[in-house]
């Protein structure tokens, strides 16, 4: 089984994952580089698919490339590109090569990237594709066709407490955990309430039973780019007064402070909620901010000492 699986099965310390970088070019060399950043500070990152609409490396090729420099990668899977067909294809030839973690999207639309004339696919939802890969583990494609020796998988989606209708968002839980998801890693949010209250009701109807929540934050220098994220990135809404905080912190390194401060408050109140059991990180700021983040917070492979006993923290 995945490390990711096994850390949140014994659930002794709250799981860090990541984004990992789009790659357009660079070679394995822009892999290993962006892989040595993150190894010793999470457990494991995201190989994004397309995000945003916008086309990179694919998905699998980062997957597979990133577990060869020594990180556990959870491989997206966004239904907006391709068929079942196709998809199926990627999460079997993926585990081929060890790659376990799924994380099933349905994905932005293409209007939200830069080439919105291509053609939408979505044969599958998100928790269409979930119930798809739990059954790939389980030994059968979806047309039913066995798999003699079916992958290792460990199956996780999103989900996005912040966004109305806010009190069907349990319900979407609940249901991509009852289709097999065991991991939820939650969307970018700035209203601490409505996260309390997701996970509250999360709790209530036995979604954390078998699912983990992982709040995301993000890891911002200035006013600016939290204005961009409310106006620019579907799903992601900012309060007014939060933005404002942060433009008004004084110079461009007192603002990027009260920048990385809101995320670090963000962080422990999300971790501090029964039923979270990690968080999920993204970072924009690339000057160390993250290693700083894990070490105020005081969470990750590096302040594991099972982990660091083993050896599992070093490439």
């Amino acid at each position: 089984m995945s490390r990711l699986s096994t850390l949140i099965a014994e659930g002794r310390r709250p799981v860090v994952t990541a984004e990992f970088p789009s790659i357009d070019g660079g070679g394995l060399e822009a892999i290993e580089r962006a892989a040595d950043e993150l190894r010793p500070f999470v457990d494991a990152v995201n190989a994004t698919d397309n995000p945003a609409a916008h086309a990179h490396a694919s998905n699998t090729s980062i997957a597979i490339a990133m577990s060869q420099f020594g990180l556990e990668p959870i491989m997206q899977v966004v239904c907006r590109d391709k068929n079942r067909i196709a998809m199926q294809a990627d999460i079997v030839g993926a585990s081929l090569f060890g790659v376990e973690n799924i994380a099933c999207l349905t994905g932005d639309d293409v209007t939200a990237g830069d080439e919105p004339e291509a053609r939408r696919v979505f044969d599958l939802d998100s928790t269409q594709l979930i119930k798809v890969a739990a059954g790939l583990g389980e030994g059968h494609y979806l047309s039913g066709r066995a798999i003699k020796q079916p992958p290792t998988l460990f199956v996780g989606a999103v989900e996005n407490p912040f966004a109305p209708p806010l009190d069907y968002r349990v319900q979407r839980a609940l249901k991509k955990a009852e289709a097999g998801a065991r991991f939820l890693q939650l969307q970018i949010g700035y209203y601490p309430e409505r996260l309390e209250a997701f996970v509250r009701g999360c709790v209530e109807v036995g979604v954390t039973r078998t699912t983990a929540l992982l709040p995301t934050v993000v890891l911002t220098k200035s006013a600016k780019a939290l204005s961009f994220m409310d106006d620019a990135v579907p799903g992601i809404s900012i309060p007014v007064d939060v933005i404002a905080s942060v433009a008004g912190a004084g110079d461009k390194e007192a603002i990027a402070e009260a920048s990385y401060q809101l995320t670090l408050d963000i962080s422990r109140h999300a971790l501090s909620l029964p039923g979270v059991s990690g968080i999920h990180l993204t970072d924009f700021r690339h000057d160390g901010s993250l290693e700083r983040l894990v070490r105020d917070l005081g969470i990750g492979p590096a302040f594991d000492p099972v982990a660091t006993a083993s050896g599992t923290t070093s490439h």
